[in-house]
């Protein structure tokens, strides 16, 4: 079985030209492996609501950088980054449920993850969506559209 690796740190300062002190200076700490700082400066960051620190918390956790490796702590930041539209997120969760990394492995819901984050922009994850298809019954794929529309209608 083929396995989809996560997106990972710089991505997001690309993406967002990030200007606030606490987020970079966890960036740099994280590139520097010095995840004790990043986890101090995300974590208050994250329970404040900010995407983008949630979404790295989430990175940190679902490979054990500087903690212990929690699939569901994981889980939880990227929800939490997801529900607020960073795609980067939403297609780390098509990832965890593609490999089965914490969860019961599902198909149907890995397709709408990558769907959701190649509607917003993530074009990775049109190809690992298309993998997932290839798995499901054309049942499961109706199944795997008809949440995707419900979680744009839900998160504009």
């Amino acid at each position: 079985m083929k396995r989809i690796g996560i997106m990972v740190f710089p991505l997001l300062l690309a993406v967002h030209g990030l200007a606030w002190g606490g987020f970079n200076e966890g960036l740099a700490a994280a590139r520097q492996g010095d995840y004790n700082t990043a986890l101090r400066e995300w974590r208050p960051l994250a329970q404040q609501g900010d995407a983008n620190a949630q979404y790295h918390l989430g990175v940190m956790y679902h490979n054990g950088l500087g903690i212990t490796k929690d699939y569901q702590q994981a889980m939880d930041w990227y929800l939490r980054a997801a529900r607020q539209g960073l795609a980067a997120a939403q297609y780390n969760l098509g990832v965890i449920y593609h490999n089965g990394g914490g969860v019961k492995q599902d198909y149907v819901q890995a397709y709408m993850w990558f769907n959701v984050a190649s509607v917003n922009g993530i074009d990775e994850a049109i190809r690992n969506r298309d993998l997932a298809a290839s798995k499901m019954t054309p049942a499961q794929v109706s199944e795997a559209q008809r949440l995707t529309r419900e979680w744009i209608k839900k998160h504009p």
